[in-house]
């Protein structure tokens, strides 16, 4: 199975994803679990794809807080044997995930600024003016710095954030991914499959595209026929 398509199960409960994956089968081989599920069962749900199914599973949290309390948190979930975990890129946040996952398997993820942010979203948040690939490139040069095994940027970054010194051997993990006519849904800044991939992604996102598809299954292998090779 190609796991460069991880498939995001943000359903409303856990267990419309739990069938939801289990409808999708060999199709896909990596999940995406995020903070909506979380209090609905969603680590339950994290452990029974991974021991059970034999799955990857991604625990998309964007973790911020203080050093201490990220590094206890990170440490917690890393002794679950899970593969991915998202934390706010802000270095001293990321040094501390860094610290929490040490002597795991566990890859931090930093994200950089939300796919579903534009120019006048950062204005709106008092974030330092300028253009917003530029800020995200930056973000993403100071987080992996600090130690992130990769980051979460939308496609469009892709391509900049790999050219980075720092970025060789990391991990760009993109969101905002839409196949071909797929309806853009909440995401701003958004590409295809195949140009995230062809920019320098290592995985791709999808959500809605697969799981409101009439066949999840067709749709998850519609999605990886489209990648280039490897």
């Amino acid at each position: 199975m190609d796991d460069r398509l991880i498939v995001a199960l943000d359903l409303p409960d856990v267990l419309g994803a739990l069938k939801l994956a289990e409808t999708i089968g060999e199709a896909a081989s990596f999940y995406k679990i995020g903070l909506g599920m979380l209090t609905g069962g969603g680590l339950a749900l994290a452990m029974e794809l991974k021991q059970q199914h034999g799955k990857r599973v991604f625990l998309d949290l964007k973790l911020f807080d203080i050093g201490q309390t990220i590094e206890n948190a990170v440490r917690g979930i890393a002794a679950l044997g899970l593969d991915f975990l998202t934390v706010h890129g802000d270095p001293q946040v990321v040094r501390a995930a860094a610290e929490g996952r040490a002597g795991t398997d566990l890859k931090i993820l930093a994200v950089t600024v939300l796919t579903s942010l534009d120019r006048a979203d950062l204005d709106a948040n008092l974030i330092m003016p300028g253009d917003i690939h530029e800020i995200t490139r930056e973000r993403a040069a100071r987080a992996l710095e600090a130690g992130a095994d990769g980051v979460i940027a939308s496609p469009q970054e892709a391509a900049l954030i790999r050219a980075l010194p720092q970025a060789a051997g990391r991990l760009i993990v993109t969101p905002g991914v839409r196949p071909s006519g797929a309806a853009l849904g909440d995401q701003k800044r958004v590409a295809t499959p195949a140009q995230a991939i062809r920019d320098g992604a290592d995985h791709i996102v999808v959500g809605r595209p697969v799981w409101q598809a009439r066949s999840p299954a067709e749709a998850a292998r519609a999605i990886i026929a489209e990648l280039p090779p490897r």
